[in-house]
């Protein structure tokens, strides 16, 4: 009898290669029953069809189930009798969602077509015959299908079929792009939209344009996609209230969503609704509610998300879009752990799934719905909930899962297959099989390589190499976790753009599902030097934590807009940077680690064994004294603690080093916090050193400032802008720029009402300046809407900086200075929104502040700092440090709020 706390046997569920018949394949599922019948714990599998529907999380581009319509017959057709029922009787399935049924129907309705010669209205149908099988994950049938289509349309007067050629075109872009041949689908819809205008069709010619976004944007070019949908919007202005406008809109504002553009994507999205609505179209309306929910839910509106899937619903006719809201709602519950709501919600949920027609959108649903479940059994006992009983267990999600790869395989799905033993491995992992969870994972990984999907392959990448990492495979561990990195490099573009197949069921989030993968790669490979320093494995590991903040950022960004280049640290510290010293401090579970780079010394490094939560406590806890200048003590007690962690053990070394410039290449938490505060017992860290702080060495190769006239653009507002009231004047600003003139810097001054992005973007074009100095109010969040500085006229977002400081061809802007911005309260990843504003410019260094300070104490920082940079004698660093240094010494700046709030980004020499 097995135990308890199995939740599958070793023997229960050995899936044989796609080669074993059908017969054999069949009697050892009945030999699995049979040794299920006698386990307490085990269930029924092999004869369960549980069905689903997708939990699409509606990514746009190329008109999804949703929006992409089988083509209707011609009317001006003749047609037989059954063939027009059964095309008739097709259509209506696949619009139900039975796609299963739908191709059974379609394929019948062929034979009649090819049997009565009837060419227009066989390509129409092989073209749905085409869409229903990519429901269903069969894409060499679906290709086979549209190809026959196109080869008939081609024997046509094209004059005589334009609106069937242009919607078959549609259908097989949508192939090509699923396929991953997103240049091929780029041209087959560039084709489309041709037809549709020689058809005068508006809508079509939106359709075809909406795809081109999602094409341009899968390979990488997101100003063309941006540019397209500008296009779009300016086109549906012009047309009637139709299904195909508010079709379009919803694609758009979908799309919108996924590049970042919230406010544009809820307009969108809103406007679509009301034409639903004006039309009546109960189905759209539901739709349109949905993507509202999304959006809502996107934005950590989880009230209003909520509100927006019940109304979804209420209103929608469609199984499947009802489906798609209850299991958004449920996961909103479950994150918030409502748990007595989460219960209303289950057995609905399952009792509806069983109703659904198969498809691999029923599939992923029930995926999806299992590994709800789990998180539901997981969250119930951390909670220790003593009056939650949900009525499922563990074993009910390994059911739905086994059912799932059985029903993958009738499709001769591997995609869903792959997704489904990944889940069903990571079950097995949960209660700790190992050997039980690897060889699922490794059937699944064989699978996702072999059907070329890379964002299923790199999780069960990762998912094998924490199995091997459980069971002490070290090396094994490490090739996997390897293999995972990899995989996801190759899939930066994909990642933002959340394009592929899966990620259209479960949204991706970049938290949960890659910084993972990168920080337990490190850990792994730090654990692996078992106590004896190894110098490849440690330069592997300081790649690896770059490579994650790379990473961080492209998702800060929404797209792959960063390539960062491999450095050689010897050659960086050794030959050209003698004096500086370069620490990566990394937060992992259980300890903090930082390794080091020493002049002329080999790679080390050193930990403290102490938990993730309590050093992110102690380093909230401390942001938040720093900014009181009255808490002077307790900000001593505890930076004290913050040095011992990341300095006391090389204080020595260093000194002995002849080291006067410390560059931290800082991660998560730590990001927020000013080096330049941190405390040995008698002295403040800058009273030792420059301090400087790096996105990655991938990112900035260091180089000496360039001798030359220093040339400065000064911009700033004396007065917030209407509508931002919690932002105070900043009075000082004149005497800080008088400052800046008085340390003999060249200026060009924009003030107040000269002080807008036009004009801004006009003077950085049309002349030479190697500084850009802004003394304005501004704001760094983990948000990219939330990340802006303020102009005259509003707020310039973060995202608007590479054209802004980059439309100059003459002189690379040196220096960009954003004296009077901060961190977004609350939020302990702010200081992305820095790193990202500091990238996104394009200048070789960054100042700027964490926090608000005083600005009379702004004012003789920025004096001191120009006067010393000026003197040409001295690195970007070493002028801030002496900039720092005179406010510490000032009787009225004495206290780290004031002076340690800057900070130097990037180039520090």
């Amino acid at each position: 009898m097995a135990k308890t706390t199995r939740i599958l046997g070793a023997n229960s569920l050995k899936f044989k290669s796609r080669g074993t018949s059908r017969k054999t394949a069949r009697a050892h599922w009945l030999t699995a029953l049979a040794h299920f019948l006698r386990l307490p714990l085990y269930f029924l599998i092999a004869l369960l069809c549980i069905v689903g529907s997708p939990v699409l999380a509606k990514v746009p581009g190329s008109i999804n189930s949703s929006s992409q319509q089988p083509i209707n017959s011609l009317t001006s057709l003749v047609v037989t009798t059954d063939a027009a029922s059964l095309l008739k009787q097709g259509k209506f399935l696949y619009s139900t969602g039975n796609f299963a049924k739908a191709v059974e129907v379609l394929q019948q309705a062929v034979q009649i077509y090819k049997q009565q010669g009837e060419s227009l209205t066989l390509a129409a149908t092989l073209s749905n015959l085409s869409l229903a099988y990519q429901q269903l994950g069969a894409w060499s049938q679906a290709q086979e299908a549209i190809t026959e289509s196109l080869n008939l349309l081609k024997g046509q007067d094209k004059n005589q079929n334009l609106q069937i050629l242009a919607q078959s075109l549609d259908i097989q872009g949508r192939l090509q792009l699923t396929m991953g041949q997103s240049e091929a689908a780029l041209a087959t819809w560039q084709q489309a939209e041709e037809i549709y205008k020689q058809a005068d069709n508006k809508s079509g010619v939106v359709r075809s344009l909406i795809n081109q976004a999602q094409a341009w944007r899968s390979q990488g070019f997101y100003p063309r996609s941006v540019k397209t949908l500008d296009q779009i919007s300016q086109t549906l202005k012009s047309q009637p209230d139709s299904i195909e406008k508010t079709v379009s809109l919803r694609s758009l504002g979908d799309t919108l969503l996924v590049l970042g553009d919230f406010k544009k994507s809820r307009q969108a999205l809103e406007e679509s609704l009301i034409i639903a609505q004006n039309l009546q179209s109960s189905a759209d309306i539901g739709a349109s509610l949905f993507s509202l929910g999304n959006i809502a839910r996107k934005q950590d509106q989880k009230q209003q998300a909520i509100a927006y899937y019940q109304q979804t619903v209420a209103a929608s006719p469609s199984p499947l879009t009802k489906i798609q809201a209850q299991l958004n709602h449920l996961g909103l519950l479950i994150e918030d752990q409502q748990w007595a709501k989460v219960q209303t919600l289950l057995r609905p949920i399952e009792s509806q799934l069983q109703q659904l027609p198969l498809s691999r959108a029923s599939i992923y649903a029930a995926v999806n719905f299992s590994q709800s479940l789990a998180k539901v059994k997981s969250g119930v006992l951390q909670a220790s909930s003593q009056n939650f009983y949900s009525g499922f267990s563990i074993k009910d999600s390994a059911k739905l899962l086994a059912s799932a790869i059985q029903q993958s395989r009738s499709l001769g799905d591997k995609r869903a297959e792959a997704y489904a033993l990944k889940s069903l491995g990571g079950l097995y992992e949960e209660t700790r099989q190992w050997s039980e969870a690897q060889d699922l994972t490794r059937q699944g990984l064989a699978l996702a390589q072999s059907s070329n999907t890379p964002e299923i392959t790199y999780s069960l990448e990762w998912q094998l190499g924490r199995l091997l990492w459980a069971k002490k495979d070290i090396n094994g561990a490490i090739a996997a976790y390897d293999a995972a990195v990899d995989t996801l490099k190759s899939l930066r573009r994909d990642l933002v753009a959340n394009k592929d197949v899966v990620n259209q069921d479960v949204q991706f989030n970049f938290r949960d599902s890659v910084e993972p993968v990168y920080r337990q790669s490190v850990e792994l490979l730090l654990q692996s030097q078992q106590g004896k320093p190894n110098e490849t494995i440690l330069e592997k590991a300081r790649e690896r934590i770059e490579a994650l903040q790379l990473a961080e950022l492209d998702d800060f960004f929404r797209e792959a807009c960063l390539q960062g280049q491999r450095v050689a640290l010897d050659r960086v510290v050794d030959q050209d940077n003698s004096k500086a010293a370069i620490l990566y401090p990394i937060i992992l579970r259980d300890e903090l680690q930082v390794i080091v780079k020493i002049p002329k010394q080999s790679l080390q490094s050193y930990s403290t064994k102490i938990s993730q939560a309590e050093v992110e406590k102690l380093l909230v806890d401390l942001r938040r004294n720093l900014v009181n200048p009255t808490a002077t003590k307790i900000v001593q007690t505890q930076s004290q603690e913050v040095y011992n962690w990341l300095l006391k053990p090389i204080e020595s070394q260093l000194q002995k080093s002849g080291v006067d410039t410390l560059v931290f290449v800082l991660d998560g938490p730590l990001r927020n916090l000013p080096m330049a505060a941190l405390y040995d017992g008698k002295q403040y860290l800058v009273e030792k050193y420059a301090i400087a702080l790096s996105v990655g060495l991938q990112l900035l190769d260091p180089k000496p400032l360039v001798k030359q006239q220093l040339r400065a653009l000064t911009a700033g507002l004396t007065q917030p802008p209407p509508g931002f009231p919690k932002f105070a004047p900043l009075l000082a600003i004149k005497s800080e720029f008088d400052g800046i003139t008085k340390a003999g810097v060249s200026t060009t001054s924009l003030l107040d009402g000269d002080f807008k992005k036009k004009n801004l973007e006009s003077e950085i074009g049309g002349a030479s300046f190697n500084i850009v100095h802004l003394a304005t109010h501004g704001q760094f969040s983990s948000r990219l809407e939330d990340t802006f500085i303020l102009d005259f006229d509003g707020q310039i977002n973060v995202k608007d900086f590479d054209t802004l400081f980059r439309s100059q061809s003459k002189t690379v802007v040196e220096l960009l200075v954003l004296s009077a911005c901060q961190t977004a309260s609350g939020d302990s990843r702010a200081a992305l929104g820095l790193a990202g504003a500091a990238v996104r410019a394009g200048a070789r260094s960054t100042i700027a502040s964490l926090w608000q300070i005083d600005d009379q104490s702004t004012a003789m920082f920025v004096s001191v700092f120009y006067r010393e940079l000026k003197s040409g004698k001295i690195t970007k660093a070493e002028a801030v440090h002496r900039a720092q240094l005179k406010l510490l010494k000032h009787p009225n700046y004495r206290a780290p709020s004031f002076w340690s709030a800057y900070v130097l980004i990037g180039n520090w020499l």
